[in-house]
């Protein structure tokens, strides 16, 4: 079996990562031979929770939550090319990619009745390895996420900078955007300032790691005929289907997908909406409502037939 140790952590950010981490070195499709590295912290016997981050951050942005949720089990992998996984080139990240990579991680650790937890680009590409993975999951908790296509496909201001070529590449890859200004994304500013800036920062080192943080703003599609689309579409179909309770968690002072909240409210009638006054990253600023909606969910998963 590929699992391997964990890579190890700077000390300024041990303190913050108390969790058991580990190693799994994908085996199959175009990135077999991959590292992806994972947090996997709680009672192994106990219900999973799998929590799946976004552009540009990486597994550090769930520690929050997870110390909430002890009674648990909470895998929460890093997407390949953030965090501590192994990177990827720019033209490498695809949705289907990411999707994949979880998918085989979720496998791999043979979790079962997992819920899924997903917030900006987590949401799509959890929903995505669930699908590849349908019976592995029981339920799903959405926060600040467009697993729910809008009608019209163009993305915001933030994603089309992103396709504008050679100037583009200098504010991501030369300048450090968009994790070098996180805070400017939250409801509380203070909330993403010294150390967590800090540790948003330190994975995306020099020009080579920082494609993930372009890639995935690429890739958010502008348009019916973006490569994206057929498995975002792949992935709503999952979501919309019949795959357990669903719940959302919202931070309305969220630029980039604060108004996103209403279609995902009209598309799950039936999801409790727990909505707050947080930015994007609001793991950073609600830990205990994210937590609180977690628990909820699993215990409604207990009781589906």
């Amino acid at each position: 079996m590929p699992f391997t140790a964990a890579p190890p952590l700077p000390g300024f950010l041990a303190g913050d990562l108390p969790f058991e981490r580990g190693a799994w070195r994908l085996e199959g499709g175009p990135d077999a031979g991959r590292l992806v590295h994972f947090v996997d912290h709680g009672p192994r016997g106990a219900r999973p929770v799998v929590l799946v981050h976004g552009n540009p951050t990486w597994s550090y942005l769930w520690r929050k939550v997870i110390v909430r949720l002890p009674e648990l089990r909470c895998v929460a992998p890093d997407l390949l090319g953030l965090g501590l996984s192994e990177t990827i080139g720019l033209d490498e990240h695809s949705v289907d990619r990411h999707a994949r990579a979880v998918a085989e991680l979720v496998d791999a650790l043979d979790l079962a009745g997992a819920v899924l937890v997903g917030q900006d680009w987590g949401g799509p590409i959890g929903a995505a390895a669930a699908a590849w993975a349908p019976r592995r999951f029981a339920g799903k908790v959405f926060a600040n996420t467009a697993v729910v296509l809008p009608e019209r496909l163009r993305g915001t201001a933030f994603h089309r900078f992103a396709r504008r070529p050679v100037v583009s590449d200098l504010a991501f890859r030369l300048l450090g955007f968009p994790q070098n200004a996180l805070h400017k994304a939250q409801g509380d500013r203070s909330s993403i300032r010294g150390r967590t800036a800090r540790a948003y920062r330190w994975p995306l080192r020099g020009w080579r790691r920082r494609a993930a943080p372009l890639a995935l703003a690429r890739m958010v599609p502008d348009g019916p005929d973006h490569p994206s689309v057929p498995a975002l579409r792949r992935a709503e179909a999952w979501a919309l289907g019949d795959a357990g309770p669903t719940a959302l968690v919202w931070g309305t002072r969220d630029p980039v997908l604060g108004r996103a909240l209403d279609r995902h409210a009209a598309a799950f009638p039936d999801a409790p909406v727990t909505r707050t006054d947080a930015g994007h990253f609001l793991q950073e600023e609600v830990p205990d409502e994210l937590a609180a909606a977690i628990r909820q969910l699993a215990a409604a998963a207990d009781t589906e037939p």
